[in-house]
């Protein structure tokens, strides 16, 4: 019988730009630079530690509605459209928008570093797939250290954003290349072309469209786009990093998809929780599951 595995809480401990100041009502309250803001998080459930006071001396807080991502921002202060932060060298752009979303995902930071790890620890220059990439952090993190990036996503906007931090983290000469497509489509076109990848870095949504319409549902289509996936692998690869948010789900359940996917590589594999720890009362708040593989 096979060793259970062991989750681990991961937390990054190098933030300087973003607190979780405090939580509890179904609420967080946080710190993305100057600007204060509160967003729903069903999971706390306790009590906030801080007081009325604190809590309503914030810039923004977003009314969420009963859809599942419904919801508008509601200023008690003016605020720039967007704003500079800063993360271990690495320069991006916070912004509200018509989502409860601030242009990144704070818990995602030891991710960034994990990945400039194991770039750095395979001495070689290396060339990284970022699906889903989102506004950029991870790629620009893996860049900053010498990896090839081929960062893909379905949204124009997003991949512009993600254009404009790069040049803001003072990457701009750095080999990535941006590309707006389906990534189940972008992948299988790939393995025809015979490309490979020594770094693979998956956020996918829970539920999302691709630029023409393309539906991805996560039960659905994971399964079958790590399938697509693996003969883009190196012979010899170096690191998977897979994230999953917003989905009824245990990181076991990563855990043994990618201990399967990964089964003819030799390498460990670590799965559990990105989480942000508060500063007010040090309880820690998962934000989402993953599993990590890494060569070394």
């Amino acid at each position: 019988m096979s060793k259970s595995p062991s989750i681990e809480l991961l937390s990054s401990t190098h933030w300087e730009d973003y607190e979780l100041l405090d939580s509890g009502y179904g609420l967080k309250l946080e710190r993305f630079g100057a600007y204060r803001f509160v967003r729903p998080e069903h999971q706390a459930i306790w009590r906030p530690t801080l007081s009325q006071t604190e809590w309503k001396d914030v810039d923004a807080v977003f009314q969420a509605t009963s859809e599942e991502s419904g919801g508008n921002w509601i200023f008690s202060r003016s605020i720039e459209p967007q704003w500079k932060m800063h993360y271990r060298g690495l320069s991006f752009m916070a912004r509200t928008s018509n989502s409860r979303h601030l242009g990144l995902f704070p818990e995602q930071a030891t991710h960034w570093d994990w990945i400039r790890e194991q770039v750095t620890g395979c001495n070689r220059p290396i060339h990284v797939l970022n699906l889903f990439g989102y506004t950029g952090l991870a790629s620009l993190a893996a860049a900053a250290v010498g990896a090839q990036v081929t960062h893909v996503d379905a949204s124009k906007k997003t991949i512009q954003f993600a254009k404009e931090n790069q040049q803001l983290s003072g990457l701009g000469k750095k080999p990535i290349r941006w590309i707006i497509d389906d990534a189940v489509k972008y992948i299988k076109r790939e393995a025809r072309r015979g490309m490979h990848y020594d770094g693979v870095i998956l956020d996918p949504p829970k539920f999302g469209r691709g630029p023409k319409g393309e539906v991805w549902e996560f039960f659905k289509m994971l399964p079958f786009l790590l399938q697509e996936i693996k003969p883009v692998l190196a012979p010899k690869p170096v690191f998977l990093v897979i994230t999953a948010y917003a989905i009824r789900a245990s990181a076991l359940s990563l855990h043994y998809t990618i201990q399967e996917m990964m089964s003819d590589f030799h390498g460990e594999l670590s799965s559990g929780e990105l989480t942000i720890t508060e500063k007010s009362a040090g309880r820690i708040l998962s934000m989402a599951i993953f599993s990590r593989w890494s060569s070394s």
